[in-house]
C-alpha cells in the first residue's frame, strides 16, 4: 500500500513539473529574466506546498478558490455581500453567541488565509476575536434622507472596503435602532464574505443552520483520496463534472487558437485525450455515436465560448471606477408572477429575467439612449454539485453566458425569446467549461490569471443571480427576516450586478453598480415593477388557446 507521506510526495513531484511546464510557457510573455525567475518560484513553491514543508497546520485551498482569491481589484472586489431587515431588533450579544454556536462550525470562517507563489493556504487563526468580525454600527441622522437609503450608501461603501486578509475572510455589521420604509423598526445586518470561502448556493446553507430551528453541518469526513495523501493542488482534475470534459476543451479550443486554449493546453498531454475519451466510455457512453456526440456538444460549446461577440456598447459598459452603490425594491407578489409564467408557459425565471432585461432596456432609454436591436451579456452562476453537499463550502459553479434583448420592447416577444435562450443554455456544457477556466487560473501567476479571465470581462456588461430562498419567513435570534438580499462579486472591467431573491412569497430585486457607469441604480431599480406589471397586463389581454407560446 502506498504510505501518505509517500502518495504526497508524489503528487508534490507531479504538481511541481505541472508548475514548471506551465511557467516555462508563460515565459514567452515575459522578460527573459523574469521568465526563468517566474518559472524557478512557481515549481518551488508548489513542491513546499503539496508536500507539507511550508510549516502550516493548514489544508490547501482549491484551484478554483485560489482563483477567486486573487481576483481583487481596485474596481471590484470578490465579496459576496448581503442585506437582511430583521423586526423586532437583534441583541448583539445574542447575535454573537449564535455565530459562535454555528458558523464558526464550518472551518473556514475560522480560518485566515496564507497566500504563496504557487497558492493559498487555509490556517487556523489562533488569535481569533469574535469582536473583529461582528462590529455594532448605527446610521448617521441626515435630515431629508430615510433610513433606507442610508443603508444602500452605507452597503455600497462596505463593497469596496478590503477585509482584513490577516484575519478570516468574513465580517458583519449589526445596524441597530433601523427603521424600514414601511416603519418597521427592528435591525439590519449587513454580512460581507470573500467568495474564495464559499459560492452562493453554499452560503444559502450556512444560512439555514444559523436560522432558529436550523440543523448544523454534517460532521465531515475525511475523503478516501485526502487519507491517501491527495493533494487539493489537483484535487479539482479528479472532480466528476470536470474530468470529462477536460481533454475534449483542451483539443477544441486549441483548433480555435485562442489565448484561453493556450492556458487549458498547459493542462494535459495531447496524449492523454485517447485516455479520457476511454473513460468516459467506461462511465456510461454506451457506443461511439453517443461519444462522438458528447465530443461535437462541448466542441460546439468550447468554441462559442471562446469566440463570444462583444456587447453592444451602453454606458453600462466600460472603465468602472472605485465607488458603488446598492438598490433594491419592494418585492413582487410571486403568486402573481408564478401566474403569469402559467399563462405563457414560459418558467418564473424567464419571466424574471425578461423583466431585468426590459427594466434595464427602459433605464438606458430613460437615459436618452436608443437601444433598439441592442443585447448585454450577463454571466448567470450555474450550481455544479449536489445540493446535500453545499455544506463543504468553497466554489463549485459554472458560468452561464446569457445574453439579455434590452432592445426588445414588446414584453411578450421578449420573454420568449429569453425563453428560447435558457432551453439552449440548459443543455449546454458552457458552465462546465467556464468552471475548468477557473481552475486553471488559479494555477498560473497572477498577471497570467488576470490576462485569461479578462476573455469574460471584456465580453460581459452583468453578473446576475437568480436564487430562490423559503417560501415562509425565517426566525434568527427571536426576531422575523423581514427581508433579505444579496450580491454576488463582479469582475475585472463589469459594473452591473443585478441580484433576485424569491423569499417569504415575493420576489425581490437588488442592483449594485459602479458609480461611473451607473451613478443612480434606484433608477434601475424603478423600472422592475412596471416592467412586470406591462407583461402582466398584456398577458391578461391575449387570447388563451393553445397555441401560445
Amino acid at each position: 500500500m502506498v504510505t501518505r507521506t509517500t502518495a504526497a510526495r508524489n503528487a508534490g513531484n507531479k504538481a511541481a513539473s505541472m508548475a514548471g511546464q506551465m511557467a516555462q510557457k508563460l515565459a514567452s510573455q515575459m522578460t527573459p529574466e523574469n521568465a526563468v525567475k517566474a518559472a524557478k518560484g512557481v515549481q518551488k513553491d508548489v513542491t513546499r506546498a503539496v508536500t507539507g514543508t511550508f510549516g502550516l497546520s493548514g489544508e490547501r485551498m482549491s484551484k478554483v478558490d485560489t482563483a477567486w482569491l486573487r481576483m481583487d481589484s481596485a474596481s471590484n472586489l470578490m465579496m459576496i455581500v448581503g442585506v437582511w431587515q430583521l423586526s423586532p431588533g437583534l441583541d448583539y450579544d445574542a447575535l454573537c453567541q449564535r455565530i459562535e454556536e454555528r458558523l464558526l462550525k464550518y472551518n473556514r470562517f475560522r480560518q485566515r488565509v496564507v497566500q504563496d507563489t504557487a497558492g493559498a493556504t487555509w490556517v487556523e487563526d489562533r488569535n481569533f476575536d469574535i469582536t473583529a468580525h461582528i462590529v455594532r454600527e448605527t446610521l448617521p441622522k441626515t435630515k431629508g434622507v430615510d433610513q433606507q437609503t442610508l443603508l444602500q450608501d452605507r452597503v455600497g461603501v462596505l463593497s469596496m472596503q478590503p477585509l482584513d486578509k490577516r484575519r478570516p475572510l468574513w465580517q458583519m455589521h449589526l445596524i441597530e435602532n433601523y427603521t424600514a420604509p414601511d416603519g418597521t423598526k427592528g435591525s439590519a445586518l449587513i454580512v460581507r464574505i470573500h467568495h474564495c470561502i464559499a459560492d452562493g448556493i453554499s452560503l444559502i446553507s450556512v444560512t439555514m443552520s444559523l436560522v432558529d430551528g436550523g440543523l448544523p453541518p454534517p460532521e465531515r469526513k475525511r475523503h478516501a483520496a485526502a487519507e491517501a495523501g491527495a493533494s487539493n493542488a489537483e484535487d479539482w482534475i479528479a472532480d466528476k463534472m470536470v474530468k470529462p470534459f477536460t481533454s475534449l476543451t483542451v483539443k477544441a479550443l486549441g483548433m480555435l487558437g485562442d489565448r484561453a486554449a493556450q492556458s487549458l493546453g498547459l493542462l494535459r498531454d495531447p496524449q492523454a485525450l485517447s485516455q479520457e475519451m476511454s473513460d468516459q466510455m467506461d462511465k456510461g457512453m454506451s457506443n461511439t455515436r453517443d461519444a462522438a456526440r458528447m465530443a461535437m456538444q462541448v466542441i460546439s460549446d468550447a468554441a462559442a465560448l471562446a469566440l463570444m461577440p462583444d456587447d453592444s456598447k451602453t454606458r453600462l459598459k466600460g472603465k468602472p471606477g472605485t465607488a458603488k452603490r446598492v438598490a433594491w425594491c419592494q418585492p413582487l407578489p410571486l403568486d402573481e408572477v408564478k401566474a403569469v409564467s402559467k399563462a405563457l408557459k414560459c418558467s418564473i425565471n424567464d419571466v424574471l429575467l425578461s423583466s431585468v432585461a426590459g427594466a434595464i432596456g427602459q433605464y438606458l432609454r430613460n437615459c436618452g439612449d436608443d437601444v433598439a436591436g441592442k443585447e448585454i451579456r450577463a454571466m448567470v452562476p450555474v450550481n455544479l454539485r449536489p445540493l446535500d453537499q453545499a455544506y463543504k463550502l468553497g466554489n463549485k459553479f459554472g458560468l452561464a453566458p446569457l445574453v439579455l434583448p434590452i432592445g426588445m420592447d414588446n414584453p411578450v416577444e421578449r420573454v420568449f425569446e429569453v425563453r428560447r435562450r435558457m432551453n439552449v443554455l440548459k443543455n449546454s456544457t458552457q458552465p462546465m467549461l467556464a468552471f475548468g477556466v477557473l481552475a486553471v487560473a488559479g494555477m498560473l501567476v497572477k498577471p497570467a490569471q488576470a490576462a485569461m479571465l479578462n476573455m469574460f470581462g471584456k465580453k460581459t456588461t452583468a453578473v446576475m443571480t437568480n436564487v430562490p430562498g423559503p417560501a415562509t419567513k425565517l426566525q434568527f435570534c427571536g426576531s422575523t427576516l423581514e427581508q433579505s438580499m444579496f450580491w454576488v462579486p463582479q469582475s475585472g472591467d463589469v459594473g452591473l450586478g443585478v441580484s433576485i431573491l424569491s423569499y417569504g412569497g415575493g420576489v425581490q430585486f437588488g442592483v449594485i453598480t459602479d458609480t461611473v457607469l451607473c451613478p443612480e441604480p434606484q433608477a434601475i431599480i424603478d423600472e422592475f415593477e412596471p416592467e412586470f406589471v406591462k407583461l402582466s397586463w398584456i398577458t391578461m389581454m391575449l387570447p388563451w388557446d393553445d397555441e401560445l407560446g
